[in-house]
């Protein structure tokens, strides 16, 4: 299975809060660090794979960013809660892609020309000239399959506040939307989590103004300014026009804790405890643990070592050089005593006799 990267930073928004990561401000990569909360750590993407062929003149590019993305770097006080605005000009097919990762905001991109392999959610979509892409905080995804076609796509990352589906969107001060406007927006990107969709002229032409603006040095930030305010109404148009079904259910706190046990086998070596799955959730252990029991009938720490339990099964019948205490480690027990008594209550039999046991079904030796 792919390794999960997450595009993280090394940051302090407007609000002073702290957003957790591994790159510096010249863009140079760092010392990869966390996401989402203290208690969970992931490999840091820093879209080395871009820069790199930027660095070898591969691809045209221009892009302002903060922390460990690549691009001119953001003032301080310049354009709030952008943290990565840009494009990218491949003439020929790439040898590069960006892996599976998620990112700290909304990330809105726009495929200019060309075509691209995209995935959400491992789901693969075949982009075309005029697509537009949402993924939010928590939808896995990745350009390139693996590699980046010839191309011109345009993107937008901002940071809202939101790292799980129930959080309340916190919009930047100088998105001058009407609060009815901005209400309907949130709610149709919170209540839906369809990634792709088909663009218009009036939003094509919104990504070619910002394109320009990059370029430009006079005024740059005024022009963002107007062109993101125009594209965002724009987005709320043609986001109007899909007559969507709604799913409200898709900002609820029931969704968050969903969503993470989706994802725990893929992080079972973390030494879980109820206190740090409720708080990587943003909730109470009563409210984490009843939405558990509601989606797997069982308590959360069950659940958790039924993954791991599951996780070993499939080492222990496939892999024969590793031991068993190593694989009790690389599931996430603390002991190969502990990690024992619970393979024996949950499959009746000790580890290495169900080794054994699998290795004869296999007709191994």
């Amino acid at each position: 299975m792919v390794n999960i990267e997450h595009r993280l930073l090394a940051d302090t928004n407007e609000h002073g809060r702290r957003i957790h990561g591994n790159g510096r401000e010249d863009g140079r990569s760092a010392k990869a660090a966390r996401f989402l909360s203290d208690t969970e750590v992931f490999h840091a993407d820093t879209c080395e794979p871009l820069r790199e062929a930027v660095a070898r003149q591969e691809v045209s590019f221009a892009a302002l960013a903060r922390g460990a993305y690549p691009g001119r770097r953001l003032a301080a006080n310049s354009l709030p809660n952008v943290m990565s605005i840009g494009y990218w000009d491949a003439r020929h097919d790439q040898r590069w892609g960006l892996d599976w990762h998620r990112n700290e905001g909304i990330e809105i991109t726009y495929l200019a020309r060309g075509k691209m392999a995209f995935a959400v959610d491992r789901t693969d979509y075949h982009l075309s000239r005029g697509h537009l892409t949402v993924t939010r905080p928590w939808q896995l995804h990745r350009v390139g399959n693996p590699f980046v076609a010839a191309c011109r796509l345009h993107w937008i990352i901002l940071d809202l506040g939101i790292r799980r589906p129930h959080q309340e969107w916190v919009w930047p001060d100088w998105l001058v939307m009407s609060k009815p406007d901005l209400r309907e927006l949130t709610r149709l990107l919170q209540h839906n989590e369809q990634p792709v969709w088909h663009a218009d002229a009036r939003v094509e032409r919104c990504f070619e103004k910002i394109g320009s603006s990059l370029e430009r040095s006079r005024s740059q930030e005024s022009r963002l300014r107007l062109h993101l305010n125009e594209l965002f109404l724009e987005l709320l148009e043609l986001l109007r026009k899909q007559n969507l079904e709604l799913d409200k259910t898709l900002s609820s706190r029931r969704r968050s804790v969903e969503l993470f046990l989706s994802s725990l086998s893929d992080q079972i070596e973390h030494p879980w405890t109820l206190e740090s799955m409720a708080e990587h959730c943003g909730l109470g252990r009563t409210r984490f643990t009843h939405y558990c029991y509601e989606l797997t009938n069982m308590p959360p720490l069950e659940y958790l070592n039924r993954c791991r339990i599951e996780r070993a099964c499939r080492l222990l019948a496939t892999n024969g050089q590793k031991t068993v205490t190593d694989i009790a480690f690389e599931c996430g027990f603390s002991s190969s005593q502990y990690f024992a008594t619970v393979f024996r209550r949950y499959r009746r039999v000790a580890p290495n006799l169900f080794r054994k046991r699998e290795d004869a079904a296999e007709g191994k030796d």
